[in-house]
């Protein structure tokens, strides 16, 4: 739908802007309106739901973005790979080998919301594959 061009800024703006260990925050930290961590009482955490949470799910559809921009090279497949290598250490961490639905969009990205979400697994596994 995009011009080569136009799609690799786009690519590379994400990766800049959202990408992180566990997926892709739902907002820029430099937007004024972006919130780093899911805490509180629940009018609090739905209040900063989308408002710079991590998304684990988010890394499948990108990294079939970044493979379809960039070309599905080796180099390609390796970048991808060291994009998952969080997941790995965390399928040990809130929910034996499952992924957690969100994280805190600051370091150290505290996982947050349920310890087990189907989507995100799905989307690790199949950009993993």
């Amino acid at each position: 739908m995009l011009s080569q061009t136009k799609a690799q800024r786009v690519i590379a703006t994400v990766e800049h802007e959202l990408l992180t260990p566990y997926g892709f925050r739902s907002l820029s930290p430099h937007d004024p309106h972006y919130r780093g961590h899911y805490e509180g009482d629940p009018g609090s955490r739905d209040a900063v739901y989308h408002q710079g949470t991590i998304w684990a799910w988010l890394m499948g559809p990108f990294i079939t973005a970044y493979l379809k921009v960039h070309g599905d090279t080796p180099d390609g497949q390796q970048q991808a790979m060291q994009w998952l290598a969080g997941f790995r250490t965390h399928v040990c961490d809130a929910g034996l080998g499952h992924i957690s639905e969100i994280f805190d969009g600051d370091a150290p990205h505290q996982p947050r919301g349920c310890i087990a979400q189907a989507w995100s697994v799905a989307e690790v596994l199949r950009a993993a594959l």
